[in-house]
């Protein structure tokens, strides 16, 4: 599948998702406050919620709501973004696993980068209680960046057919 494809065919609609949901949460759920906690909804009783936290950090809340955080990890997402796409030129991602993280990283990434431009946080909702712990919550974007993360991590011990195509293939 050429690239312009695949990312409107998989990229986009999860960016959309991601959106979309992100947009519910706030329409829908008070802005958290320090003194009454969370607003959620209880969907499995003692395992999921549904809730809105606002993230100024990145993964698991670290350095959430420091001075500068969303400007930092703003630009950091611009430059994996300026980054990924060098790599993609230079076919760093030649094996059809690293390239189906690419399409995932994109929606990922760009989902994320406008909720730090359009709310200035993060828009995180889903929380699992795993019994063990409280997952920090997270969402459609974080999702696509951790299943891109795993299939990079994968495809770093496979090896490259001879005839698999280059990543401008895609």
């Amino acid at each position: 599948m050429p690239f312009l494809k695949t990312l409107l065919c998989l990229s986009l609609p999860l960016y959309v998702l991601d959106q979309v949901t992100k947009w519910l949460i706030v329409w829908n759920y008070d802005a958290p406050n320090p003194r009454d906690g969370y607003d959620g909804t209880v969907v499995i009783e003692g395992f999921f919620e549904i809730v809105r936290v606002h993230n100024t950090g990145v993964a698991f809340g670290r350095f959430n709501g420091t001075a500068w955080a969303n400007i930092v990890f703003g630009a950091v997402a611009v430059g994996a973004l300026i980054v990924i796409g060098i790599l993609w030129r230079k076919n760093a991602f030649p094996i059809k696993t690293s390239q189906w993280a690419v399409f995932l990283l994109f929606p990922g990434i760009v989902g994320n980068l406008t909720d730090r431009l359009v709310h200035g946080y993060v828009v995180d909702f889903l929380s699992f209680d795993l019994q063990f712990m409280v997952w920090p919550s997270f969402n459609v974007a974080d999702s696509c960046i951790c299943i891109a993360a795993g299939l990079l991590a994968i495809s770093a011990f496979m090896e490259p057919k001879a005839d698999s195509g280059t990543a401008g293939e895609a």
